[in-house]
C-alpha cells in the first residue's frame, strides 16, 4: 500500500491500524466528516490516485459507538447550550422535524415511512452481514413505538459497530490484482450554502436552498457522463425512513412528492425499477460511522459483480451509486461502473 485514509468517531484514531496491519511508514491520513466519513475518505482515495502521486491505497472505517441516539455536545459543533436544551442535538428529534416538514410539503405520508422501513428490514434478512437480520411486517412497524413524530421505533438505523475497507488503484493496473474490477467513475463530497435545511441549524432563512447532496449528485453525475436513468442500483443515506424518502429526490432519481407512489408500487425493492439499499442500509446495518459509507460501496461491487445471492438485483447491474449524508451538511456521492 502507499497510502491509507480513514476514519472512525468513536473507537480511535484510525490511523492506529498500522500498530496490526505493518509498521511500513506509509502515509495515513484520518478523515471525520460525520456520517459523511467514509465518503469522505474515498473521495481522498480518489483524488489522490487520480493526481498521479499513488497507483495503491487502501480506505478503512470502522467504529463502536454506545447505546442510544446520538447526542452531541453544542460547543463541539459551533452552538450554544440553548440548541441543546431544546432537544435539538438528539438526533432523533432533528430528523422527525425535518421529515415533518418534508411531509407537509410534498403530501407524504405515514404509509410511505413504513414501507421504506419494512422493505429495510426484508433486504436485511437476505444480507448474511446485517446487523437486524428479521424481517419485520408492516403491521409491527406501524404500531411500534413512537419515538419522535412522526418516526417510530422501527424507523430509525441504530448506533453500532463494524467496520469496512476498500483497495484501490490505478484503473491501468487493475487487471493486475482482479479479473473482475469495479471502476469508481465518479466521486463527489459537497457542504452546504446558506439556507439549506441541515443538522445543528439555529436559525433558516426565509429561502431553503438546496441541500447539498443535490450539488453533489450533479457533480457525480457531470465526472460519470452519466445520469440518473442510468443508474442499476443505489444506496441511499437512511439514517431514519424519512431520511431516505428526501434523498430519494435530492439525489435526483424522481421529484418531489413523487417517493409515495413509487414505495407503494414496490419500485425501491430488490426486484423494482429503482432498487435502493439491498442490503438493508442503515436501518438494517446500524451506523458505525467510520464504516457505514464504504459499507455502501462494498455492497454496490457485490450487486456490479453479481455475487449479491438471495438479495442480487435481477438483469446484470452495471451501473451503481451510493450516497451518504453527514453534520453539519455534507454530502458524498460515488458512482461504479463494470
Amino acid at each position: 500500500m502507499q497510502f491509507a485514509y480513514g476514519g472512525s468517531q468513536d473507537a480511535g484514531n484510525a490511523d492506529a491500524l498500522v500498530n496490526e496491519l505493518g509498521l511500513t511508514g506509509l502515509q495515513f491520513t484520518n478523515i471525520w466528516n460525520g456520517c459523511a466519513t467514509g465518503g469522505s475518505s474515498l473521495n481522498a482515495a480518489y483524488t489522490a490516485i487520480k493526481s498521479g502521486e499513488y497507483d495503491l491505497g487502501v480506505v478503512v472505517g470502522f467504529d463502536k459507538h454506545p447505546r442510544g441516539a446520538f447526542n452531541p455536545k453544542p460547543a463541539e459543533w459551533g452552538l450554544d447550550d440553548w440548541y441543546g436544551e431544546a432537544g435539538m442535538m438528539l438526533t432523533t428529534q432533528f430528523f422527525a422535524m425535518k421529515t415533518q416538514r418534508y411531509m407537509h410539503d410534498h403530501g407524504i405520508t405515514n404509509d410511505a415511512l413504513v414501507r421504506v422501513a419494512e422493505k429495510a428490514f426484508h433486504n436485511g434478512s437476505l444480507t448474511p452481514t446485517a446487523w437486524r437480520r428479521q424481517a419485520l411486517s408492516y403491521d409491527e412497524i406501524a404500531s411500534s413505538m413512537m419515538v419522535s413524530d412522526p418516526l417510530r421505533k422501527y424507523m430509525f438505523c441504530s448506533p453500532a459497530e463494524g467496520g469496512a475497507a476498500l483497495i484501490l488503484c490505478d484503473a491501468k493496473i487493475a487487471k493486475r490484482y482482479t479479473s473482475n474490477p469495479i471502476y469508481l467513475s465518479a466521486a463527489a463530497v459537497r457542504t452546504r450554502h446558506y439556507g439549506s435545511f441541515e443538522v445543528f441549524s439555529p436559525s433558516q432563512p426565509m429561502q431553503v436552498a438546496d441541500a447539498p447532496t443535490v450539488t453533489a449528485s450533479k457533480a457525480a453525475f457531470e465526472l460519470a457522463g452519466l445520469g440518473p436513468e442510468d443508474i442499476d442500483v443505489l444506496q441511499l443515506q437512511d439514517t431514519d425512513s424519512g431520511t431516505e424518502i428526501i434523498h430519494m429526490a435530492e439525489n435526483g432519481f424522481c421529484e418531489h412528492g413523487d417517493q409515495e407512489k413509487l414505495l407503494r408500487d414496490g419500485a425501491t425493492r430488490i426486484d423494482g425499477s429503482l432498487p435502493i439499499n439491498t442490503d438493508g442500509g442503515c436501518l438494517a446495518n446500524g451506523e458505525p460511522v467510520g464504516a457505514s459509507g464504504l459499507r455502501q460501496v462494498h455492497e454496490i461491487c457485490v450487486q456490479l459483480r453479481g455475487d449479491g445471492g438471495a438479495r442480487q438485483v435481477p438483469g446484470n447491474p452495471k451501473v451503481g451509486y451510493t450516497h451518504v449524508y453527514g453534520a453539519p451538511g455534507i454530502s458524498g456521492v460515488n458512482i461504479l461502473t463494470v
